[in-house]
């Protein structure tokens, strides 16, 4: 889906393309120099619409069309605000924005997988993310092992829908256990199939667990398919604040993305407890779609 930013700059582009070759000359400078930024620059810009939650509860048009003109092109839901599918696509096409992701609670692995899968389809989502796991199967390497194994099963029927089923991690995931103290999250990548199942970063977890998100990306370049851009104030507190305020090198991560096989193919911006939800949208917007990469 070509974005909005992206149509612009190509319009700008052909314009200077076609004044020039009146005058019998090349592509300004000007115009390569646009084209160059435009390179370096957020391909698609997302949003975590569990950010906005508050404000999607009282005016979800008005919200998603609020969005749209900050310039976001995408968002991932986490629930569909007591609308189907069906009414929430039609407002998402009529605001011009994409929705390639969704969350969904582990619970309906087991129990209405099925309908999550014919819900995302209808939504027109590519990712199914699970993005939170209850204590129980956390407490022993085998409850890890099980959960490796369900996400395989989950991730092979989504593959068979057309879809494509990942796990978001939050900062549990890295606190080893068992004998030899294994980091769950390892034993996640290790035991599920890449086939089936993918992986969505949280930047912002990983860092507060004191993990390394440039060696996960180094150690694993084609799992991670989508991020969470979320900024830490750093530690010990590691509060979260406005994209760009922090202590997380967004930018370096997306080089080594881009360094690699680009298997990153959408990132969303998130804060789990924004101060005013729609300033913080509007300044890390900004932030990400100016960070050269």
């Amino acid at each position: 889906m070509t974005s909005r930013r992206d149509f612009l700059t190509t319009l700008g582009v052909l314009a200077g393309s076609v004044a020039c070759s009146r005058n019998g000359a090349s592509l300004s400078q000007g115009a390569i120099e646009t084209s160059r930024v435009a390179e370096r620059r957020v391909e698609r810009i997302g949003i975590q619409l569990y950010t906005v939650r508050r404000e999607m509860q009282q005016d979800l048009p008005g919200t998603l069309a609020r969005l749209a003109e900050m310039g976001y092109d995408e968002v991932e839901f986490a629930g569909y605000f007591g609308r189907t599918p069906v009414q929430i696509r039609a407002v998402l096409e009529q605001v011009g924005l994409a929705a390639p992701s969704t969350h969904v609670g582990y619970n309906l692995l087991a129990a209405e997988w099925d309908r999550a899968l014919d819900d995302a389809a209808a939504m027109g989502h590519q990712y199914v993310t699970v993005p939170w796991l209850p204590a129980e199967p956390r407490r022993t390497l085998d409850g890890w092992r099980r959960v490796a194994d369900e996400f395989n099963r989950a991730g092979e029927r989504a593959t068979a829908r057309g879809l494509t089923f990942a796990y978001h991690n939050h900062d549990f995931e890295f606190t080893r256990v068992g004998e030899g103290g294994v980091v769950p999250f390892d034993l996640l990548l290790d035991r599920t199939d890449p086939s089936y199942v993918q992986f969505q970063l949280d930047v912002f977890w990983l860092v507060k667990a004191g993990g390394d998100p440039l060696a996960y990306l180094r150690a694993h370049p084609s799992r991670f398919t989508t991020l969470h851009i979320k900024d830490s104030a750093g530690a010990p507190e590691h509060a979260q604040v406005d994209v760009g305020d922090g202590v997380i090198d967004f930018a370096a991560i997306l080089r080594l993305d881009r360094a690699q096989q680009r298997a990153v193919k959408h990132l969303f911006i998130e804060h789990d407890q924004p101060a005013d939800a729609m300033a913080f949208a509007k300044k890390s917007h900004d932030y990400v779609y100016r960070m050269e990469i």
